[in-house]
């Protein structure tokens, strides 16, 4: 059997050939965007193809998930392979860029757990650096995509450092994109918000502000807002 890899209540997600391991970040996000009344759902960077999962267990939409990474796409491709749900997913190997010149079809939601580095050093590894930095993909270049490829009503769903999450959402304003969900996210209670999931829609809108702690201080002592959020994905909440 390959490792690593991560369980959950449904699926496998196997990640020994793509750069970038099962994180906190992605599991918020695939538990978080709002999968309601969506047909059709795009997954920017797929990686193991883990938020595709989730939201594929959310839902009944037709969900493509792309990547640039070859390596990425055969992993998702093998984890969905083994999956409930391998007939409402297909993948893709190719840009957003390319792939938002080239669709025929709009997504009512788009979620991406994008690279956020952006003048940082990288790692040795290019497939690393791939996943974690924005030199492929800008978060400007995110957002005009998403743009192009969203249906009126749709939804576009993130998760970001506060610092390039809040940059972002001023760059997406100015684009006609606006922040109608804004959740900061503590790592413990003592600790300030490390992370923004934000969600933008065409629509003009107020932004909900909400706040959510992962865990209660100790390590794995998850706080009830956490564990309600993934109670339907981990095997142990």
């Amino acid at each position: 059997m390959p490792n690593p890899y991560f369980k959950f209540k449904q699926f496998t997600v196997y990640h020994d050939k793509c750069a970038m391991k099962v994180g906190i970040d992605g599991v918020l996000l695939g538990a978080w965007a709002d999968a309601n009344n969506s047909e059709s759902i795009l997954d920017v960077g797929t990686g193991s193809g883990l938020i595709a999962l989730m939201l594929a267990q959310r839902s009944e939409a037709a969900i493509t998930a792309i990547d640039i990474v070859a390596d990425a796409v055969i992993q998702a491709t093998e984890n969905i392979e083994n999956s409930p749900w391998k007939s409402r997913i297909h993948t893709v190997q190719t840009t957003l860029q390319h792939f938002a010149g080239n669709a025929e079809t709009k997504f009512d939601l788009i979620v991406s757990n994008p690279p956020f580095f952006i003048n940082s050093l990288k790692a040795p590894e290019k497939k690393r650096n791939t996943a974690r930095h924005t030199d492929t993909l800008t978060h400007e270049e995110l957002i005009d995509n998403a743009i192009k490829l969203l249906s009126d009503n749709g939804r576009l769903s993130i998760i970001l450092p506060v610092e390039e999450g809040a940059k972002c959402i001023e760059y997406a304003n100015s684009k006609g994109l606006y922040c109608k969900k804004l959740v900061k996210v503590q790592p413990r209670p003592e600790k300030a918000a490390h992370r923004l999931l934000i969600e933008f829609t065409p629509v003009e809108c107020e932004t909900e502000i909400s706040e959510i702690c992962i865990e209660n201080g100790g390590r794995g002592s998850y706080t009830e807002e956490f564990s309600r959020l993934l109670r339907d994905f981990y095997l142990k909440l």
